[in-house]
């Protein structure tokens, strides 16, 4: 997973990041999947911002080079975090995800029906 700072289009995420997957192919590597997940508000504040541009990307490579890949995208200036991930962990932290995002869609639709009660 990488957050990549605010003030970027989110049309030049994908190849913002193509540059730094270049070290997976290299590597013999394989690239799956890239989910761009688009603009989040952060849960706490980092480098005085509340929100990133978050994306998701599933890759097959060596220890080695995801260190390398890590390294390279702690030092860049448009990325605000990373965290490498092993598949399982990934999964399990999407889908807690996705269950925070649909209940938080409950609430609100279920706030303008209370509302409308009242």
């Amino acid at each position: 997973m990488v957050i990549l700072q605010p003030e970027i289009d989110e049309r030049q995420v994908a190849p913002n990041l193509d540059k730094f997957l270049k070290v997976i192919t290299n590597d013999g590597g394989t690239i799956e999947n890239i989910d761009i997940w688009g603009r989040r508000r952060l849960a706490y504040e980092i480098q005085k911002k509340n929100e990133g541009i978050y994306a998701v990307v599933n890759f097959s490579a060596t220890s080695e080079t995801t260190q390398e890949l890590d390294r390279q995208l702690k030092l860049s200036e448009s990325i605000m975090r990373t965290k490498v991930l092993r598949a399982e962990e990934a999964i399990a932290q999407v889908a807690a995800e996705k269950a925070r995002s649909e209940a938080k869609a409950a609430r609100k639709a279920a706030a303008p029906a209370k509302a409308a009660k009242a």
